[in-house]
């Protein structure tokens, strides 16, 4: 079965490597191109970078010839063009396979593929649709998430469902760590429903509609804290948005990133102070030498562990009062 993998970020890294592993392991897989998003510019002198998936596949692509198997071919494409469908027309592909790759795919490229596709998604479809499902099931405190396998139709990630696995969330998820779960499962989830594609075993259940959600693109200003908010909804957002957009609020005309935190609804014996706060929302009240810096929101406190301002490194709490020691009582706006 010849395969195309359509994938930009970090996340499908995983999926790319078990492409290439199960062609030379001897499955019935050969991946014949790979597409992702074009090189872009990053950094302070704009040096043109690929994107993670980008990177790997030109390693692993140097790993084949060095094998001395054919090695399969890199298009980064900024629209699927006529002249993109042409060139995936001429290595006459049978499945297409997508992981996060970020545009989608009209009629007319999906009819290069006889078998169709498949696109892994990082939460229970129909939940979550579009393009920040991670996020989403952080920022909504869900007790669960978990990973699809769909067919890819035309409607976004409304295909049917091929495979599906859940996980428990401890509430202390990051974007960050969650992904990293989501990157190397949704691999392994990957290969048996290929298998069952090619023997034509797998069970394919329709979605059902009138449970579809869908959640929405994050632009780096969501990052900005409001401290009115409680304490609990503080957290979640800064898990959330880690590793990007990051969490931030002004401080003396600086701004702070507020990296690692946990929130306090109900003081612990333990903690500082003992009763409620009358102090406004976004006031730091003070210092716990387990919890860390004490900060009051619309309820509840929140304990920051890790902060950094924009312009100087992170620091654990304890470091960064060392120099800022006027901090004890100030206001975050």
């Amino acid at each position: 079965m010849r395969l195309v993998f359509a994938g930009s970020p970090l996340i499908a890294v995983p999926t790319l490597e078990t492409l290439v592993n199960a062609h030379v392991n001897g499955e019935m897989i050969e991946l014949v191109a790979v597409l992702t998003n074009p090189d872009s510019r990053k950094g302070r002198k704009g040096t043109l970078e690929p994107t993670e998936v980008g990177a790997r596949a030109s390693e692993l692509q140097e790993e084949l010839r060095v094998r001395g198997k054919t090695p399969f071919v890199i298009l980064k494409p900024e629209k699927l063009t006529g002249e993109v469908r042409e060139q995936i027309a001429s290595l006459q592909p049978d499945l297409l396979v997508s992981y996060a790759y970020g545009h989608i795919f009209g009629p007319k490229f999906l009819s290069l593929f006889p078998k169709g596709g498949v696109n892994i998604h990082p939460s229970l479809l129909p939940k979550y649709r579009g393009a920040t499902p991670i996020p989403a099931a952080i920022l909504n405190r869900d007790h669960e998430t978990g990973i699809t396998i769909q067919t890819l139709a035309l409607q976004m990630d409304a295909g049917d469902i091929l495979a599906q696995e859940r996980i428990e969330l401890s509430g202390r998820e990051t974007t960050e760590s969650l992904s990293r779960w989501a990157a190397v499962r949704g691999a392994e989830m990957l290969l048996p429903v290929l298998r069952g594609l090619a023997e034509g075993t797998v069970e394919r259940r329709p979605q059902n509609e009138s449970e579809a959600t869908y959640c929405s693109i994050i632009a780096k200003e969501d990052g900005w804290i409001d401290w009115q908010q409680k304490a609990i909804e503080i957290d979640a957002k800064i898990r959330a948005y880690t590793p990007w957009p990051l969490c931030a609020t002004h401080h003396a005309g600086q701004v702070l990133y507020i990296l690692d935190a946990f929130p306090i609804s109900m003081p612990d014996t333990d903690l500082m102070p003992v009763m409620p706060s009358q102090e406004s929302p976004g006031t730091v009240l003070g210092i716990d030498k387990k919890a860390g810096i004490l900060v009051q929101t619309g309820e509840g406190l929140l304990a920051v562990q890790r902060l950094q301002y924009a312009t100087k490194k992170a620091l654990d709490w304890a470091s960064f009062l060392n120099g800022a020691k006027h901090f004890i009582g100030s206001k975050l706006e």
